[in-house]
């Protein structure tokens, strides 16, 4: 028998390889599908690339390479009930429920499907018998990447068991704690040894403080601290200062005690009671939600602070443009994961599909989408529109329905003269503003009860919610904003100005954000507490941009004279915002190019331009300033000093650009078109691919491109823009429908959960991880990102 499985195997030996070091297999997951081991049909691991492929996926692989040896890889799942009653997911009670796993192995030869069970050392050639073995034995090619991305697991201090409390007396009181040093109320650490309450270090990860508790370790050896406002019955934050990281305290619940905290009825502060009330609100807790199974009604897996992905996604395949792209959209759309349960089945189970590989190719090279933390769900939209941009050149870009011309109207205020531009946008953000809530009275009342049951350190009130009407949303996005530093080309000098935007076009599908989240003290984002009267039918033509009207006359198309440097001086650096960023480990040289780069505007900033850059290979190397001298035309050959547009942008920003890995042609023609204004060239460049611009390349640097588009309404519901040398937009009636909105549930955007509610079938669906049901409550006064549809005129 083993000279037949030799001899048959002979005419495959030069396909089959042993995996080697660096190679990824596919062996969790199907490359087109979400078949995998426990799926009826298994999984086929390739023995030549590894890809992995399901049972209807395989076939189309060997007829396709001619590849015939296959690893079948087949996972049994057997239920072993256990006798207790629960209530799973809302749904109804059943049986606890466990699983043994038992998983088979085989090779597979095509196209006559001949099986040789695994292990077989005695009857496999030896190559054959490394190469299954090495399949068997590797990693995920998933979770190979994870351990660079996921959080390392908090250990047990070695203090934990040992620590020495002082019987000094001190006792916590519930609530209006301060730092015994600087007054500061906010991040604030209890030290366990002797009750001191002091504040944290400033991170950019978001704790802040002037470091008092860093500074009590140093000077009395007391080791662990936790952190106060973190406290729940659940467990709490606690840091080792001696083992210099976070850790677990088996005991914490006897060390709080010590100073009169009972763990059983600590709460968090005010913030975490509003969060407890809007975690039960979004996900409509305590209603017996039905599930709701088939095709567009698909769950998606958590993989661990994941729902920010799977909330996007789920919107956006929910509109046609987006649902061609491949996997993913058959995964959700198809019906074939999901489902509805056997009659024999005690619990309804929803699994939902695996975004692992989805995420592993959008996140590639981004520092926190590829972390395994909570995320902005806008941010990562956005993040998403982009790749789909820069990846549809030439191609049909579902990413068209979302995009949109802004008009920016600018006038300078002592000559009232005025300058029209437009710019590509693709989500309006809507201020909240507080001032205009209706319950405005009970507001104040609360706030007074809150701070007087801060200063008596008793329990805090009831949280009160404050309800901003919509309209005062929109009207404060379309009120004028002062511009900062504003240069008025009419009197050659900085002057006062003012802006206001408007819709050069109407998207097919609006997006509307509503900036709920601010910054607290500590950098940490935080999110205001209110509720919006958002409507389901939006009408949005009133702010049609007008352009240029009768009687309004034009700023000069003049930019700043470029003044040249005096000396060859260094610029100017904040150097405590270098030595900051130095202390965090980053070389110092690329501290300063951080610092320089962005406009000395603090270490934040300074910070996300060196996670942005730190793979750039000139990264540490010394900063070094483009010349002044090669800007082309004399500042001198405009009138008064002044350069007009058509000249070259100033180098500084086409250094800046260049820096962030842009050619130097679209970098310059990108300034051009939005009038040296870098933000605004920045969004220019991604929604200009370079491949679409190829042809113009050579025009970049003599023409400017002119994104001048009519703002006559179109007649049909929807048309794209006639100009095709500028981004293409689908222009239309400015009337919506709401479809689809984002919650998110937490104090900041960097922690909480997300969840969404999508508009099908005219029924409100909720989709919460896997778990998808009928919404019996939407509560969109709660949303944080909302999704509109053009509607077709009547």
């Amino acid at each position: 028998m083993a000279a037949d499985l030799g001899e048959l195997l002979v005419p495959y030996m030069p396909t089959i390889r042993v995996p080697r070091t660096g190679d990824r297999v596919f062996k969790s997951e199907c490359a087109f599908s979400f078949e995998s081991p426990e799926s009826e049909g298994g999984l086929y691991v390739c023995m030549n690339t590894f890809l992995g492929f399901g049972r209807e996926h395989v076939e189309r692989h060997y007829r396709k390479t001619g590849q015939s040896v296959y690893m079948h890889l087949k996972r049994h799942v057997k239920e072993v009930s256990c006798p207790l009653l629960l209530l799973v997911c809302d749904f109804e009670l059943g049986l606890k429920k466990d699983y043994e796993y038992e998983d088979e192995a085989k090779l597979v030869i095509f196209p006559d499907h001949f099986e040789i069970p695994l292990p077989n050392i005695e009857e496999l050639p030896a190559l054959v018998t490394i190469a299954c073995d090495a399949v068997l034995n590797a990693p995920s090619a998933y979770k190979k990447q994870e351990p660079e991305s996921w959080e390392e697991e908090i250990q047990v201090s070695r203090h934990a068991r040992s620590l020495r409390q002082l019987d000094n007396g001190v006792r916590i009181p519930p609530s209006g704690w301060k730092c015994q040093k600087c007054e500061m109320r906010e991040n604030l650490w209890l030290n366990l040894t002797d009750g001191a309450v002091l504040c944290g270090k400033w991170f950019f990860d978001g704790s802040g403080g002037n470091g008092h508790a860093l500074e009590h370790y140093r000077e009395t050896n007391y080791p662990l601290a936790v952190k106060l406002d973190n406290i729940t019955p659940d467990g709490a934050d606690v840091y080792s200062f001696e083992e210099e990281e976070a850790v677990l305290d088996p005991h914490i619940s006897e060390h709080l005690a010590h100073f009169g905290i009972d763990m059983l009825q600590m709460q968090k502060n005010v913030s975490c009671l509003i969060t407890q009330l809007e975690w039960e609100v979004i996900q409509e807790s305590g209603m017996k939600l039905k599930a709701v199974y088939g095709s567009g009604f698909t769950g998606i897996k958590n993989l661990g602070n994941s729902c920010y992905l799977s909330t996007v996604m789920q919107v956006l395949f929910s509109i046609p443009d987006f649902q061609r792209m491949a996997k993913l959209g058959h995964g959700l759309l198809s019906g074939q994961y999901s489902k509805p349960p056997m009659k024999s089945e005690l619990i309804e189970q929803q699994k939902g599909v695996s975004p692992r590989m989805l995420k592993s190719l959008v996140s590639r090279g981004h520092p926190e989408f590829s972390s395994n933390r909570q995320q902005d769900a806008h941010e990562f939209l956005l993040h998403v529109v982009n790749l789909v941009e820069r990846n549809s050149a030439g191609l049909e870009n579902p990413s068209d329905v979302f995009r949109f011309l802004v008009e920016e109207r600018v006038q300078c205020c002592q000559t009232r003269r005025v300058r029209y531009t437009q710019r590509v946008d693709y989500c309006i953000q809507l201020p909240a503003p507080i001032e205009a809530a209706t319950n405005r009275e009970e507001l104040l009342a609360y706030e007074a009860k809150r701070k007087d049951a801060e200063e008596n350190m008793r329990a805090p009130p009831e949280p009160v919610r404050a309800r901003i009407p919509f309209t005062a949303c929109l009207q404060a996005f379309t009120e004028p904003e002062n511009v900062p530093d504003f240069w008025s080309s009419a009197l050659q000098a900085k002057s006062a100005g003012v802006k206001t935007s408007r819709f050069a076009s109407f998207p097919e599908y609006l997006i509307v954000q509503i900036k709920k989240f601010t910054f607290g003290v500590d950098w940490v984002p935080k999110k205001l507490d209110l509720a919006i009267d958002v409507p389901d039918f939006l009408d949005l033509n009133r702010l049609r941009a007008t352009g240029l009207q009768a009687g309004e006359e034009e700023l000069p198309d003049l930019m700043p004279p470029i003044v040249l440097p005096e000396d060859t001086r260094a610029p100017e650096i904040d150097e405590a915002a270098v030595m900051q960023l130095a202390e965090m480990g980053f070389p110092l040289e690329a501290c300063r190019k951080a610092v320089y780069y962005t406009g000395n505007m603090g270490p934040e900033m300074a910070f996300n331009w060196i996670i942005a850059h730190m793979e750039e290979p000139d990264f540490a190397e010394p900063l070094t300033l483009p010349s002044m001298m090669d800007l082309g035309p004399s500042a001198s050959d405009g009138p008064m000093g002044a350069t007009p547009l058509a000249n070259s942008p100033p180098e500084e920003s086409v250094a800046i650009l260049t820096s962030m890995g842009f050619p130097r042609s679209h970098s310059i023609q990108a300034l051009k078109a939005t009038n040296n204004n870098l933000e605004r060239a920045l969004d220019w460049i991604f929604s200009h691919p370079e491949e679409e611009s190829d042809g113009l390349s050579d025009m970049a640097d003599t023409e400017p491109n002119d994104n001048t588009f009519s703002n006559t309404p179109s007649q049909s519901d929807s048309t794209m823009s006639p100009d095709m040398t500028g981004p293409r937009v689908k222009d239309g009636p400015g009337r919506y429908e709401l479809f689809a909105f984002i919650s998110h549930m937490g104090a900041s955007t960097m922690s909480g959960h997300y969840v969404c509610h999508i508009k099908k079938e005219g029924r409100w669906v909720i989709y919460n991880d896997h778990k998808v049901c009928l919404s019996e409550r939407p509560p969109k006064d709660l949303g944080y990102i909302y999704f509109y549809h053009r509607l077709c005129s009547s």
